[in-house]
């Protein structure tokens, strides 16, 4: 795999690391496991999750997740995925999901983040960026919305959730918002 590092000189992105298993199991917390994860985090399951996210990369497959790093020691402090194909995407666009565990929250962290995602996605053939947010996750919405995403329909996914929708256009001269 090749080794990336995306940074605007406060947070970096750089693929997950099975060195990285610690931190995330640190801290994972009861709304990280609310929002994304279904259940507690295990040192099993998480490596094995991180195993799959290098073969990804390795395999140029359609999931890319990224730590999300902060500070001059480069910190775990949450990670950020695209996922390229999924429930309620067209061809072209990439799903972004994105957790801080809760010592990092607040500091605009996750916006900041969101930003160098979606140029790495443009780069990659992405035409749209999409968020797709619990309705009672108000804190990811606002990411969305400070990241100069756009409301979009609200779809239900199989499991008939609702889920609130926001995209940002890659295309053109909407490229140049997310610098």
């Amino acid at each position: 795999m090749h080794e990336i590092e995306l940074s605007d000189g406060i947070i970096t992105l750089s693929p997950l690391r099975l060195d990285d298993v610690e931190a995330h199991l640190t801290g994972e917390d009861k709304l990280l496991v609310r929002w994304l994860n279904g259940g507690p985090g295990t040192r099993e399951g998480v490596e094995a999750y991180f195993r799959h996210c290098r073969e990804q990369w390795d395999a140029a497959g359609p999931l890319r997740a990224f730590g999300i790093r902060a500070g001059a020691d480069k910190l775990l402090a949450g990670t950020i995925d695209l996922r390229c194909t999924g429930e309620g995407l067209a061809p072209g666009q990439v799903n972004v999901a994105y957790r801080l565990y809760p010592s990092w929250r607040g500091r605009g962290l996750a916006t900041r983040a969101v930003l160098p995602a979606s140029r790495y996605a443009a780069t990659e053939g992405a035409h749209e960026v999409v968020i797709q947010v619990d309705p009672e996750n108000p804190a990811s919405a606002a990411v969305a919305r400070r990241a100069g995403f756009t409301p979009a329909k609200q779809p239900h996914s199989n499991d008939a959730t609702r889920l609130d929708q926001y995209i940002q256009d890659l295309r053109g001269d909407h490229l140049g918002r997310l610098r």
